[in-house]
């Protein structure tokens, strides 16, 4: 048996139906982007700089302090053999990554940095 709905507010009662019928559509939803994956990286695909890819974020997060020195980017561009300006887009944007060769001598490079450098005053 269904509850008396004065006339007046029929129309209220139906608005309020069809959010909670919106509102369950939207759970559903929900629950269907918890549950699915993330699409996977197909081998041999290059990666881009992301939350997958942490040991490149915790490199980056080596790097960067330095890299604040006046010419160190150009210095580092020079040893890994790049252009100035990729070393920004490894390092600042973060919109690409080294190949493995480079990857490796940007190590090699980052162990002979000393730990602690003072910062230039100009």
């Amino acid at each position: 048996m269904t509850p008396y709905v004065p006339s007046k507010l029929a129309g209220v009662v139906a608005l309020a139906e069809v959010i909670d019928a919106i509102g369950q559509e939207l759970e559903k939803e929900m629950h269907k982007r918890r549950e699915a994956r993330r699409p996977r990286i197909k081998r041999g695909a290059t990666l881009r700089p992301s939350d997958d890819t942490p040991l490149w974020n915790a490199l980056i997060s080596l790097v960067g302090p330095r890299l604040r020195r006046r010419g160190a980017r150009a210095l580092l561009a020079r040893e890994l053999g790049l252009h100035r300006a990729r070393i920004g887009e490894y390092f600042n944007r973060r919109s690409m990554m080294p190949d493995a060769e480079r990857t490796l001598r940007l190590l090699v490079w980052l162990s002979r940095q000393p730990l602690h450098q003072p910062d230039a005053v100009f």
